[in-house]
Order: structure tokens, then C-alpha cells, then sequence
């Protein structure tokens, strides 16, 4: 597989596979949201959007970077999230990075969204399709954060080779500038637990597959099978 690292500004055309990575923390909290039991998570391009959105659908919840806003039910941290109760609702997103990583390769023919939380799921998705080529978005400073390049590759090389030890990325994004950040208290809206959260590795068995639906970019998560589950299906 033929794995590129590109930021957002570097991405001059849309790519066939894209894996668009934020640890910290947009796709962690996408993740820790449909463990909380949402349905699909819209991807809005605007904190105007996200509350035009959830204006239009009273029944929605928001939630965005930084401290909590009027319109918005939760902010961008899974420490946060992990209490609240999201079953069968939509969520809409608005982040600094990750959602607009994810939009600008809205029109790939597979967009993932992904952190370590999620990464196994990830990179067995990529084996499945056999891609020839993949592009990470690594969508934090400028394509430069370091939690985000370690988990892409860390993603990138489990896909292709299932028993790569996580242990020296999962270092390197412990410690990042955006762990730090997070850590010291210097960003707002935050939970104690979210470098923790955001560090764990495959806490949940979901890829999670983003697509335009109408005119909205919408995050499903996707069930994928384990290698267990795979061999035991075989055998059947």
C-alpha cells in the first residue's frame, strides 16, 4: 500500500482513499459519541452551519472546539461526552481541524475518520479493500502535529502489518504540543481524562466511514470484523 502524509492546504485534488486523522480530539469524540449511542454524526463546515442545523432540527445536539456556546449542547472533549446519554440522535460537529479535513476530501470515493481509539477497525477496513493507494490528512498544525502523523502511521502500517506494536506512537503523541496544551489547560473546554481518553488504543471494534448524503457530509460508524471473527467465519 502506497501511503501518503499530507496536511489540509496540501491536498490539491481528491484522493481515492482517504483517512483523515484527529486524536485530539475531534474523531476520539466522534467515536466516544457513537458509544454513546448517536446515529450518524454531520460534519458541519461552519459554527454558523452547525447552528443553522440545529435550528432546523431542535432535536439534534451541537457541539463544537472550545468552551460551551448558546446553540450548543456539548463541547469537543470525550471526557466530557463519555456521560452523555446520545442514543439514536444526530450530532453535529464543528472542530477546528478534523471536520475540515474530513470535508476537504468529501469527494474521495472512501473517506475514514480516525484516532487511536478507533485505529485496528481503521487499518483492517483498508486491508479489506486492498487500496493501492491511501491518503492521511493529518489535520493538526498545518499537517505537522505529531499525534496526528503517529496515529496515520501507526494506522498505515497496521494495515499492513496486523501485529505492529503501538507502543512508540502512542509515545510520540503523549508528547505532542496538543497533549501538552491539553494537559497544562491551556485550551478550553476540557476534561482531565481526555489525553488519556484520546491515547487509548482500539477501545472500540467500529471504523467510522464518512460520505455525502444530499448536501451534508455524514459519519457512520461501520462494524468490521475481527480476526477471529474473520477466521471463525471462515471456518464456517
Amino acid at each position: 500500500m502506497d501511503a501518503r502524509f499530507l496536511g489540509i492546504t496540501e491536498l490539491v485534488e481528491a484522493p481515492s482513499v482517504a483517512v483523515v486523522v484527529d486524536v485530539m480530539r475531534a474523531f476520539t469524540v466522534a467515536a466516544w459519541a457513537f458509544a454513546q449511542g448517536a446515529e450518524k454524526i454531520v460534519l458541519a463546515e461552519s459554527l454558523d452551519e452547525a447552528l443553522a442545523l440545529k435550528a432546523r432540527h431542535p432535536d439534534w445536539a451541537a457541539l463544537k472546539d472550545g468552551p460551551p456556546a448558546p446553540g450548543f449542547d456539548m463541547v469537543n472533549s470525550p471526557g466530557l461526552l463519555r456521560s452523555v446519554d446520545l442514543g439514536g440522535r444526530t450530532v453535529v460537529q464543528k472542530t477546528t481541524a478534523g471536520t475540515v479535513g474530513a470535508l476537504a476530501v468529501k469527494d474521495a470515493s472512501l473517506v475514514l475518520c480516525a484516532g487511536f481509539v478507533v485505529a485496528e477497525a481503521t487499518a483492517r477496513l483498508l486491508r479489506t479493500r486492498k487500496s493501492d493507494s491511501v491518503t492521511f490528512v493529518v489535520t493538526g498544525d498545518d499537517g505537522q502535529a505529531d499525534e496526528d502523523l503517529a496515529c496515520a502511521q501507526y494506522i498505515a502500517r497496521r494495515a499492513t502489518e496486523a501485529r505492529t506494536d503501538a507502543a512508540e506512537f502512542v509515545h510520540r503523541a503523549a508528547e505532542s504540543r496538543a497533549a501538552a496544551e491539553l494537559a497544562d489547560g491551556v485550551r478550553q473546554g476540557v476534561h482531565s481524562d481526555d489525553v488519556a481518553l484520546c491515547l487509548e488504543v482500539d477501545r472500540f471494534p467500529f471504523a467510522m466511514v464518512a460520505s455525502l448524503e444530499g448536501s451534508l457530509m455524514v459519519l457512520r460508524p461501520r462494524a468490521v470484523l475481527s480476526l477471529t471473527d474473520e477466521a471463525s467465519t471462515t471456518l464456517e
